[in-house]
């Protein structure tokens, strides 16, 4: 069989698995995060795949973050040096639309599920992309030291408890990026969940979000590597802080810190692979021989051992069971456990990807004051 491939920039259409049987690589280089979701993802499907194929070594990058600055870099070099990076959604996004991530025909490259169904059924919604494969869902959420707290004040039950720093006084941890912080200081101050991207689409909207984070500004340390917020809680630097929700179970879970989740306006979000476009054969076979193996039911629903994040195929669910080493039900602490999600924030991935580049911009202006 043929591979389809037009390299440096295009997509490749058509490709099976028995397109990979020979000429694949030896080598890969995979982009991920660090920390505790890349140790899941190591431990549920590199380790496995290493075993099997023992001539195969596989390279990390903890890039991720940059992922789309350091892409355009490479293929304005013409040199690119990751095989397989793992980016949000509305990363993807852009990647996709600037062609710099290869297409995906998903029945043809995926496995179906174990239950039958063709990969595409299985993922559902969650291609919300023709370049991105999804891996889990996950949110950003808000957790809270206990014993920092001012004697009588009440446990926060709002992510709102951020901006009253009258009950709460003390520094809190958010993310530096404008995503989730916009959204969050435009529902605290008072705009309906369901208007947000619309009033943020605004100058006058982005204007009242930097308003009211203006109120916090002091208050905030800003972090950029989501294991920072959890040890900043551990120091009793911070009162609260946001950041993944597999960072805050690693902490309450595996090291026993006496925090607890504020899982209200928690941001839902999509994480996965991309495939950089313009691969040599060699690297590109290699790649989806591995991706075809790694996305599979029982790999996402083993990750899940590892990681409170949900399995992004429905076949994966239902396998989802205790902690690998602790051996509690994974099931409660995933996001999408219905105590969890009674009050969630959906992501507008298509939205950020679109405005995301000017934010940055403004956000940093805004830092900069």
């Amino acid at each position: 069989m043929k591979l389809k491939t037009i390299l440096m920039g295009s997509a490749i259409a058509g490709v099976s698995s028995m397109a990979f049987a020979q000429d694949m690589a030896s080598d890969m280089t995979l982009v991920s995060w660090g920390g505790a979701y890349q140790a899941s993802q190591q431990k549920a499907y590199v380790e496995p795949y290493l075993e099997m194929n023992p001539d195969v070594s596989i390279t990390w990058d903890e890039s991720s973050a940059e992922a789309v600055a350091k892409l355009r870099a490479m293929n304005e070099a013409g040199n690119i040096t990751w095989d397989l990076v793992d980016v949000v959604a509305s990363d993807a996004i852009r990647l996709c639309d600037e062609g710099l991530a290869m297409e995906i025909d998903f029945n043809e490259m995926l496995a179906e599920g174990d239950d039958g169904s063709s990969a595409e059924d299985d993922f559902g919604d969650f291609i919300v992309s023709d370049c991105y494969i999804p891996q889990i869902v996950y949110s950003t959420a808000a957790a809270y030291r206990p014993d920092l707290l001012p004697e009588g004040a009440p446990a926060p039950d709002s992510i709102c408890a951020f901006f009253d720093t009258e009950t709460y006084p003390g520094k809190r941890a958010l993310e530096q990026r404008p995503i989730n912080n916009l959204e969050w200081a435009l529902l605290c101050d008072g705009v309906a969940k369901d208007d947000i991207y619309d009033v943020l689409e605004t100058e006058e909207g982005q204007d009242q979000a930097f308003a009211k984070l203006d109120t916090i500004k002091d208050d905030i340390v800003w972090w950029s590597a989501a294991a920072e917020p959890p040890q900043l809680l551990a120091d009793g630097e911070i009162v609260m802080g946001s950041s993944y929700n597999g960072r805050w179970f690693s902490a309450i879970e595996e090291q026993d810190q006496p925090f607890e989740m504020l899982w209200d306006a928690q941001v839902f979000d999509l994480d996965g692979w991309i495939i950089p476009t313009g691969l040599p054969e060699d690297r590109l076979a290699r790649v989806m021989d591995f991706v075809r193996y790694a996305t599979d039911t029982q790999r996402l629903a083993d990750q899940a051992k590892y990681i409170s994040y949900g399995p992004a195929r429905a076949s994966s669910a239902p396998l989802v069971g205790d902690h690998a080493e602790l051996g509690i039900p994974m099931g409660p602490h995933m996001p999408t456990a219905p105590e969890n999600s009674e009050n969630v924030f959906v992501y507008n991935y298509t939205w950020w990807a679109d405005y995301r580049d000017d934010l940055d911009s403004k956000f940093q202006a805004w830092l900069a004051q």
